[in-house]
């Protein structure tokens, strides 16, 4: 999940274990809270990352034993990249060429020519001056928030969870202004300046797209007012990179790049392979790659990862995957639309919103026995009354499968009576 729901561990009231483990911890106790809440998760293997894959119930330390083939609908590989042959073979190559793994930090010897070719490209999507690659996309923004070190960050109430943890690491003070709304944001801007702010260090962060709604930032409304204030601005692109004009993302789409000061992103969703990314200025990336700390501390991302994203790179910027996808989004839209589903967001992301809790499980469930995965999001994870189906779609479904989903969507519904 996203966001930054989940209870902490333990509490007052979990019994302590007694004897020779008086000081240590009692995980069974805290997953029976869990289950009791109705929060406790678990895996479930796939037999491979494309948009047909086989599934396996949740097999702990044994073997997975995959059921019949369904649908995927549920993947953020939004591009259809990560089985794909351009792709698969950039990994063997870099792999072959410079090793499977980076060996050291980037700081040591773990810096190749991969990462830094990768970087350029990045650089050139994003319309910066040089990008920085981070092992994963939540060490980018937990490292940058907390190198930055600012002061005051406002941050949209529906930011992911790397952007609420990288606010307490950097133990700034966090104001968290409402969902999408820039009037909001420069009320929070302007009741702090009244506060006698003078000499303060000011982040506003926010994703550009959504992961639970699918809506989009107010990035121009958000620039405005953040530079009627003097403060920086940090947008996550996490849902966004690689599906706008020539590989970018919102940023880019609204024309910002010279308005943001940190773009951020992942190369693990459109880009089909792992790591994240941080583009701006020069002064920028080198005071990140000094003090970020899951930068400087973690072994560099492994070439073949490297290799991946920036073919995926290369292809998201070169051909009709862009088109392909959003052709498949709209088809889906207007055909749930139509049935009364309540969809809603404006991107790739679409969520299907049913009201209560149950009503999402059980819709999941249906769903999932007609051969489609798209997974339930309930409460905490979004508000209390708007539990959802979250569909994906991928440039990679054919029409044939688009219609096999809206088929499912309508028989779950009838069979629910939610149509």
């Amino acid at each position: 999940m996203d966001r930054a729901t989940d209870p902490p561990p333990g509490g007052a009231d979990e019994e302590r274990p007694t004897g020779g483990t008086a000081h240590g911890f009692d995980p069974a106790a805290r997953l029976a809270e869990r289950e009791a809440r109705d929060l406790r998760r678990d895996l479930q293997p796939v037999d491979r990352v494309a948009s047909r894959s086989r599934m396996a119930p949740d097999p702990k330390g044994s073997a997975p034993e995959y059921e019949e083939e369904r649908l995927i609908f549920a993947a953020n590989d939004y591009l259809g990249l990560a089985a794909d042959e351009r792709t698969r073979r950039a990994a063997a190559e870099a792999a072959e060429a410079v090793g499977t793994g980076a060996g050291a930090s980037r700081l040591l010897t773990g810096d190749t020519g991969c990462h830094r070719a990768l970087e350029q490209d990045l650089a050139g999507a994003k319309d910066a001056e040089r990008a920085l690659v981070f092992s994963s996309g939540y060490a980018t923004n937990v490292g940058t928030v907390a190198a930055l070190g600012p002061d005051v960050v406002f941050s949209d109430e529906a930011n992911h969870a790397s952007i609420v943890d990288g606010c307490r690491l950097s133990g700034a003070e966090t104001v968290v202004y409402d969902h999408c709304d820039a009037d909001a944001l420069a009320d929070a801007l302007a009741r702090r300046e009244r506060a006698e702010a003078d000499g303060e260090r000011w982040l506003v962060v926010t994703d550009s797209v959504f992961s639970m709604d699918g809506d989009v930032a107010p990035l121009p409304d958000v620039c405005d007012v953040a530079e009627r204030h003097g403060a920086w601005v940090m947008v996550d692109e996490a849902h966004a990179t690689g599906l706008y004009e020539d590989g970018g993302g919102i940023v880019q789409r609204e024309g910002l790049a010279d308005r943001v000061q940190v773009q951020m992103g992942t190369l693990s969703k459109a880009l089909a392979s792992q790591g994240g990314y941080v583009a701006g200025s020069e002064p920028l990336v080198e005071h990140l790659l000094n003090a970020a700390r899951p930068f400087v501390f973690s072994t560099g991302l492994a070439p073949p990862a490297v290799g991946a994203a920036r073919e995926a790179l290369r292809v998201a910027r070169s051909s009709d995957r862009r088109d392909r996808l959003w052709r498949n989004v709209e088809r889906l839209r207007e055909g749930l639309t139509s049935m009364g589903y309540d969809v809603r967001g404006e991107t790739q992301i679409l969520p299907v919103v049913v009201g209560e809790r149950a009503a999402a499980l059980s819709l999941g469930e249906r769903l999932r026995e007609r051969g489609i995965v798209a997974p339930a999001i309930r409460p905490p994870t979004v508000p209390d009354g708007t539990s959802r189906v979250r569909v994906a779609p991928t440039a990679t479904h054919t029409d044939e499968e688009i219609d096999r989903c809206l088929a499912a969507f309508e028989a779950a519904g009838r069979a629910e009576g939610l149509l």
